[in-house]
């Protein structure tokens, strides 16, 4: 079904370079998952912990940011046991030119967040009625 609305994913291991970080915090890369319909793109992210307020997502030229900031739960007494970490979430893609950029919609909700990307007008599959003469 790509046709221009391909994504493509960026290096997932790195911080990128210029991306200078100012807390030494780990930075983890979010699981993602992708589909298609014929209108648009549909990016599914697991974020565990990152609020609304800690995500920001950018798209720049072709290039979708995603990178959020999660921090460890403070305990109420002591801790025992210390397993979920503090750091960032950092991914990103590439977008073909056949998106609609200001018809993107993101809904962050119980650590998932779901990106929807429009596919533009004239990529969509078009049904031509045939009439009879």
């Amino acid at each position: 079904m790509s046709d221009g609305t391909e994504m493509v994913r960026s290096d997932q291991v790195q911080v990128p370079a210029g991306a200078e970080q100012t807390k030494p915090t780990p930075v983890f890369t979010p699981a993602v998952d992708i589909y298609e319909t014929e209108n648009e793109l549909v990016l599914l992210a697991d974020l565990p912990g990152v609020s609304p307020e800690n995500l920001k997502i950018n798209l720049e030229d072709n290039l979708l940011t995603l990178e959020g900031e999660v921090d460890a739960p403070t305990p109420q007494g002591e801790w025992l046991l210390q397993e979920y970490g503090s750091g960032r979430y950092w991914r990103q893609f590439t977008l073909g030119e056949a998106i609609e950029r200001e018809q993107i919609q993101a809904n962050l909700k119980n650590g998932e967040l779901r990106l929807v990307l429009p596919k533009a007008m004239e990529v969509r599959p078009h049904r031509i009625e045939v009439k009879a003469s």
